[in-house]
């Protein structure tokens, strides 16, 4: 009896903790905030975004700032400029906005500067050098741009807060800037030309997506045009090694304690479960509908989250990955083309 009552306890308590998450539609103009109890995935609230009711604003990159009192989400449509806009958490009320450069996308806040840092896409516009926009999130001014690659993607803040990296999509570049001083320190072609940036050629790697390793040493990067993640050694900046993927890998993540490596297949709509001890693949997960997206990892390990903009008029879903049975845990319809993902809090 008294094993029984344990057992019970333990099982409650696992099952109390709440799991807490935004989750962009671009092609609805909404944010959905998702609740996950360990067993079922709801929606808590349906936020509508954009000014303008006429036109479809975009949402696309979200991020949470390291207080969990404020969400910023960048709407890549604009004129012709997209623009980054701050919501309390409280209320999911928008508070402020500042306009960015051409189809501002992902983003995060370094905890050593406090700044926002947030890649100009340029979907829509010429195939020339873009930026990185630099804000101060806590009066929503644009500090400066930065230049880097053509069709800058996939934008992380390392680990400590002092460097920020970026792939450049169609120049085939990896671009590190410091933090700090917001100048671009290192550039690595992907593509090992060293000229390519100045050739009107797209990069055969389509780089989409780079994210530091918890403990510094190593980059990992999606290359959505050679099937491949490729891993970066920090210190050296150069290339280590190479996992072979199924199609079109395009975001990643890494979870806190080093251990998986995520990969949505966005040709395939799926996601691939990597080892980071062995960088061996450990499972392959088939999503709910087609064109897998965004990843998140649970700061507990438990968990990762699956955006999947899904084709047409279908809604977009999330699927739950359970971690440690490396299985689909349940799915939830959101609004259309689910993209931008962004984990906000842990409750008991």
């Amino acid at each position: 009896m008294y094993r029984v009552l344990l057992s019970f306890l333990f099982i409650n308590f696992c099952f109390s903790q709440q799991y807490y998450l935004y989750v962009a539609a671009e092609s609805d103009d909404t944010v959905s905030v998702l609740r996950f109890d360990g067993q079922t995935i709801e929606e808590t609230d349906r936020v509508t975004v954009g000014i303008m009711p006429t036109e479809n604003e975009g949402p696309h990159g979200i991020t949470i700032d390291p207080t969990g009192e404020y969400w910023f989400l960048t709407l890549a449509h604009g004129s012709p400029n997209g623009s980054l806009v701050k919501y309390s958490t409280e209320n999911n009320e928008p508070l402020s906005k500042v306009e960015l450069g051409l189809f501002p996308a992902t983003m995060e806040i370094s905890p050593k500067t406090g700044l926002l840092y947030a890649v100009n896409f340029n979907l829509h516009g010429l195939m020339k050098t873009s930026t990185v926009s630099v804000v101060d999130p806590e009066y929503m001014v644009e500090i400066t741009k930065i230049k880097t690659g053509i069709m800058p993607h996939g934008s992380r803040i390392s680990v400590d807060g002092k460097s920020h990296y970026s792939v450049a999509m169609m120049s085939g570049e990896l671009f590190e800037i410091d933090a700090l001083d917001l100048s671009v320190n290192r550039i690595l072609s992907l593509d090992n030309n060293s000229k390519f940036r100045n050739a009107m050629h797209h990069s055969k790697v389509k780089p989409t997506w780079v994210t530091p390793h918890p403990n510094g040493k190593t980059l990992y990067i999606a290359g959505n045009g050679s099937n491949e993640i490729i891993v970066v050694d920090v210190d050296s900046f150069t290339v280590i090694d190479k996992l072979n993927t199924g199609e079109g890998p395009y975001n990643l993540a890494i979870s806190p304690n080093g251990k998986f490596l995520l990969a949505t297949l966005k040709s395939e709509g799926a996601v691939s479960i990597w080892s980071l001890t062995t960088n061996k693949l450990l499972k392959k997960i088939k999503n709910t509908t087609s064109v897998s997206h965004g990843v998140i990892i649970s700061p507990d390990n438990k968990y990762a989250f699956i955006s999947v903009e899904g084709v047409g008029g279908e809604p977009g879903k999330v699927d739950v990955i359970n971690l440690e049975t490396l299985s689909l845990q349940d799915s939830i319809n959101i609004g259309k083309q689910a993209g931008g993902i962004a984990f906000w809090k842990i409750e008991q």
